[in-house]
């Protein structure tokens, strides 16, 4: 017994000669460091299989080219309904009348009698509309800074030119985005970017096969049906 006190005498001692702090069991491996402890802690990315390291902001100045990615779409479900009717009843009779002689006018006989005039409208109109709409643009454009805003915002402008024999594509984007919108891999998405301005025509045979005339432009527009 003896023996014993002596062993738990020194090692106290010993623990409080080098100023450590003794430890009880714990089942968490996740355990805080001490303030003297130099062995760093259990953390996810050195413990986890799955961890996968986030890449750092690109960092991106005047006149830089970055990547647009856009994907716009819109749907429209519209449906409407009228029901009107109408009905009206008249009844006139004219009891007087003039008469033009000698530059005078004189009341007018009516021999024949009073006229008389008197009928019944009945109208129904009925509408039954419904309109769906679904449209979506998806390409890849390559833009270029054109401005810093004070406020550190970007102001880019892209413009494409494709020409294949007589078929013609030509895209043109503007906007603005902020610094944190830029991922990693020097990209930009198109639903990150204010003020966005999209312009993207067609020429030759392609638009030419559904494209209307100018006489069916001009019935649409001015068409009373």
């Amino acid at each position: 017994m003896r023996a014993i006190s002596t062993i738990a005498a020194v090692g106290l001692a010993a623990l409080s000669l080098l100023g450590g702090a003794a430890l009880a069991q714990n089942s968490s491996l996740f355990h805080q460091d001490l303030p003297n402890d130099d062995s760093p802690g259990l953390k996810v990315s050195t413990t986890s299989w799955l961890f996968q390291r986030v890449d750092p902001p690109a960092q991106v100045k005047l006149h830089d080219i970055i990547r647009i990615i856009v994907k716009e779409g819109s749907s429209l479900n519209s449906q409407g309904q009228v029901d009107r009717r109408k009905t009206g009843v008249f009844n006139a009779q004219l009891k007087n009348w003039v008469l033009l002689r000698n530059l005078n006018l004189e009341p007018a006989p009516m021999r024949s009698g009073q006229p008389q005039a008197n009928g019944t409208l009945d109208q129904e109109y009925q509408a039954d509309t419904q309109l769906q709409t679904k449209d979506s643009l998806n390409f890849v454009i390559s833009a270029e800074i054109v401005d810093i805003r004070p406020n550190g915002n970007f102001v880019v402008e892209a413009h494409q030119h494709i020409q294949i024999n007589e078929d013609i594509w030509d895209k043109s984007l503007s906007g603005v985005f902020r610094r944190q919108d830029v991922l990693p891999n020097n990209t930009v998405l198109s639903e990150n970017i204010a003020e966005l301005s999209i312009d993207k025509r067609e020429v030759g045979h392609v638009r030419d096969g559904y494209r209307r005339g100018w006489l069916t432009r001009l019935y649409d527009r001015f068409s009373i049906f």
